[in-house]
């Protein structure tokens, strides 16, 4: 179930269809292409069963409305007869069958790029209608990822074209890439067409670190093609990029060419901003479709308030969408009454010419593009360093649209994707106020994405430490402030005045001298960059000019959490696994030789165990205490996690029924068994 990114005349059939409708900008209709039982029909407590529903939304923007303005290239996207501008994105709907058994809350989770996160039972059992629907119109279809058809910007039906630049990194040797790929996004994004299979005059490079001198890479060693089936050069591709020796994991490739056909990335916004509006507000479609979330007898919408909740770089989605007030529908009225945006700080490069949204903007990979700029924080503010005043909230704050609000962040955001300046002045000397209906939370010892593993980048385990349960907690306290107005646990993260952020030296964190973990304190820092004259900083949005000039290097104070003699870092909500540890868990580590050494390593943090007995920890030097030496006895270190499982419920960061799973997990694990 997916669609293909395609030309105008596509999406003008759409138009055709619809040409005796009214024009406003909005949903105006959706097609059901398929409706199934949900996980062979289960029952999810009072809420009984559900269903699932696939199908498509066509949307039509209004260029000319003053809430679409903002978007980039509008105005010269194609429009059908009714001077519209349409695109198509893919959805699915999980809803109970019984629409009674609802408890009102539309749930709306973004997909990462194109991939839908699984619906969480815990929110299920208490009646969630889930919404995952497409909004990034460069995602390729497969894998069943959820896919948007975007226009493709014209100057009066002639092509456009513009620089456009790319950076490769790689874990594993790679012949052939896909053109505007990244490190985070593979060969399933769009790529732009080069406008010549001739790389004269192009220059690819290479280097080891980021600040490292960029060195050419001989123009006969690579070319626009597919080394996939064919030795190089290869079969000519105007979408991919192959090297004679294959890209390696050591260096980070960088690339300006002249691309063409940009899509219209922005419409994205619009149709998040559409569908949410149309689900909870209009009874049927423009085409005469009822909505699909009415029971088939009635015609009272059973939606009562609605929630979005992005995930890593949908969370930049959520704050860009705010920011350029798209919380507003064409109304007037407010489309998401609550917005979880977690574990992703930073904002989305959507809304610009030749726009590359799946982009990291980490230390090492994507480090100088745009989506860390001016203005960091929630409330308008003032920043010294580049001049600009504004906030994420500033345009809903002016309309009375702003909704509530829990950002919640691993601990990876703050040394990869500074976190602390959305909560400090630029020079980190004072903590800034945050507005009453935003609600920040930092899951202590966690990395972006938990699992455990054998790092290839770092040589470490990854850091498996879990988020999913306070998280689960914190959603449900999030629909309770919506639905019921009441008030959620107050913030918990990383403060100056609490004396819990601080530099990222070894002194002044904390940092203990674990044998055999390298700690250099390096941070991604923020510079301030030209990127020339086409484009909004404030707004991430316009045309940029590639490559950029940094204006001033390393501009802000980035702060990180400080730790505890263990390296678990102090503030914010400690789970079991922080409070009751095995170990020193980690959002950060380094890349190890052949990987750009030194480098901070992606968004994996690590795993470094305690040792058991106090004499392992003294053959091994380890300034930590062993299991032996905290706990004693298996049973002694389950009663700990006991006691912490259950003062986590009474402080509102974990349900009942997890704190009981906790428990059972401590009774059977091995800790100081003489198994």
């Amino acid at each position: 179930m997916s669609l293909i990114v395609t030309r105008p005349s596509v999406l003008f059939f759409v138009g055709a269809l619809l040409l005796a409708l009214p024009a406003q900008a909005r949903i105006v209709k959706l097609t059901i292409t398929k409706t199934e039982p949900y996980a062979g029909g289960r029952a999810f407590g009072a809420a009984g069963a559900y269903e699932r529903v696939f199908g498509q939304a066509y949307g039509e923007v209004d260029p000319a409305a003053d809430r679409n303005k903002i978007i980039q290239d509008i105005q010269l996207a194609p429009r059908n007869r009714r001077g519209m501008v349409e695109y198509v994105s893919e959805f699915v709907l999980l809803q109970p069958v019984d629409r009674g058994k609802s408890n009102g809350l539309l749930f709306l989770s973004l997909p990462n790029r194109g991939n839908v996160f699984s619906a969480d039972t815990a929110l299920l059992k208490r009646g969630y209608v889930y919404l995952w629907c497409a909004w990034q119109g460069d995602v390729l279809p497969g894998n069943q990822r959820l896919t948007m058809q975007v226009p493709i910007a014209t100057d009066n039906g002639k092509e456009i074209t513009g620089r456009l630049r790319t950076e490769y990194q790689v874990t594993t040797p790679t012949k052939t890439l896909n053109l505007s790929s990244g490190a985070f996004t593979g060969m399933t994004h769009h790529s732009y067409e080069t406008v010549s299979l001739d790389n004269t005059g192009l220059v690819l490079t290479r280097r080891i670190h980021e600040t490292d001198p960029r060195v050419p890479v001989p123009n006969n060693d690579w070319a626009f093609s597919d080394c996939s089936t064919a030795p190089f050069p290869g079969t000519p591709s105007s979408t991919k990029i192959s090297l004679r020796d294959g890209f390696d994991p050591n260096y980070i490739y960088e690339l300006v060419y002249t691309a063409k056909n940009p899509l219209v990335l922005g419409l994205g916004f619009a149709a998040i901003r559409d569908i949410g509006s149309y689900l909870r507000n209009q009874t049927t479609d423009e085409a005469g479709n009822r909505n699909p979330v009415l029971s088939p007898a009635s015609t009272t919408l059973p939606v009562q308030a609605a929630v979005m909740q992005g995930v890593s770089q949908c969370s930049n989605f959520c704050r860009t969408f705010l920011q350029l007030g798209f919380n507003q529908d064409e109304q007037g009225r407010a489309v998401f009454d609550g917005i979880n945006a977690h574990i992703g700080p930073r904002r989305i490069t959507l809304n610009v010419r030749f726009g590359r949204p799946g982009g990291g903007g980490m230390q090492h990979e994507d480090h100088q593009f745009p989506g860390t700029d001016a203005p960091f924080s929630w409330s308008p503010t003032t920043d010294p360093v580049s001049g600009i005043t504004g906030g994420i909230l500033e345009a809903c704050q002016q309309t009375g649209t702003c909704p509530k609000i829990m950002q919640t962040l691993s601990s990876t955001e703050y040394w990869q994707s500074r976190t602390s300046l959305t909560t400090t002045d630029a020079s980190g000397s004072k903590d800034l106020v945050i507005p009453d209906n935003v609600r920040i939370y930092l899951f202590a010892g966690t990395q972006h994405s938990p699992f455990s593993a054998q790092d290839p980048v770092s040589g470490f385990t990854t850091n498996h430490n879990p988020f999913q349960q306070p998280l689960r907690a914190l959603l449900i306290a999030l629909e309770q402030w919506v639905l019921a107005a009441k008030q959620p646990p107050v913030s918990n993260y990383p403060t100056l005045s609490a004396q819990t952020l601080v530099a990222h030296d070894q002194q002044a964190i904390g940092w203990p001298a674990i044998p055999g973990v390298p700690f250099t304190g390096r941070v991604n820092e923020v510079s301030v960059l030209d990127l020339g004259p086409g484009y909004q900083q404030k707004y991430m949005s316009g045309i940029l000019q590639e490559p950029p000039k940094v204006l001033k290097a390393n501009a802000y104070t980035v702060l990180v959490p400080k730790v505890d003699p263990d390296g678990n870092e102090l503030a914010g909500i400690r789970n079991t696994t922080i409070r009751v540890p095995l170990g020193t868990y980690t959002g950060w580590s380094l890349r190890r030789a052949g990987y750009g050494e030194g480098d901070l390593a992606s968004l994996n943090g690590m795993f470094i165990p305690f040792k058991t007995t106090k004499a392992e920890r003294l053959a091994a030097d380890d300034p930590r205490l062993s299991l032996e030496e905290r706990y004693g006895t298996h049973d002694a270190y389950v009663a700990a996690v006991r006691k912490a499982a259950e003062d986590l419920v009474r402080e509102g960061f974990l349900l009942p029924e997890d704190a009981q799973t906790e428990f059972v997990n401590a009774q059977k694990s091995a800790v100081l068994t003489s198994n």
